[in-house]
């Protein structure tokens, strides 16, 4: 079983049928997605495989260890790794902290919840489009220029969240409007001249 530390004292270990198709890249990714996750701290977290979704995080009823996630290590994201791992929190904070830690800030639970606090969480988690949250196709297959944006907009909704129950509806209605406000590019009409 290969186990492994990325920093802030979160222990990862991975099952055998992802030891089988763990890669480098894969490993580099989790590390560097579990540094923007400091509730993790001192907390194992199990990553296994699956063939059949982008992944998949159990969420947990009891704080037990290890945390369980699945993730299909072909075509893997930072965007996957932190929805999987934001799942985590989410049922992470439903339960009392443990002793000597400070309480979870609360994440409602809920898979369109999850993509906003993902994409809120840090730009590393906005390299791919979310799942959940709706948006103009325009906007998601042109994803990296608005990604930008649309991050800021996740930040803007989280903090709205409190006086407007509406938050999801008015993000998603912002998002779709991005497409109208990008800047066009011009192009400058000018005769075509033929060389003769």
């Amino acid at each position: 079983m290969i186990v492994l530390s990325p920093g802030m004292g979160v222990t990862v270990s991975f099952t055998p049928q992802m030891e089988k198709r763990l890669t480098q890249r894969a490993v580099r990714m989790l590390n560097r997605s579990l540094r923007e996750f400091p509730e993790l701290r001192n907390l194992e977290v199990r990553v296994g495989h699956t063939k059949t979704k982008l992944g998949v995080a159990f969420i947990p009823r009891h704080l037990r260890p290890p945390l369980y996630i699945r993730l299909r290590v072909r075509g893997l994201t930072y965007n996957t790794i932190g929805h999987e791992l934001t799942h985590l929190l989410q049922g992470l904070t439903k339960l009392p902290a443990p002793d000597g830690a400070s309480a979870w800030e609360p994440i409602p639970i809920g898979e369109t919840q999850c993509d906003i606090w993902t994409l809120a969480r840090s730009e590393l988690f906005c390299d791919d489009p979310p799942t959940y949250l709706r948006m103009p196709r325009t906007v998601r297959s042109r994803w990296r220029h608005y990604a930008g944006r649309v991050r800021l907009l996740c930040v803007e909704a989280i903090r709205q969240r409190p006086g407007r129950r509406t938050y999801i509806r008015w993000l998603e209605t912002r998002i779709a409007e991005l497409p109208d406000h990008a800047p066009v590019a011009r192009v400058r009409s000018e005769q075509l001249r033929l060389m003769l």
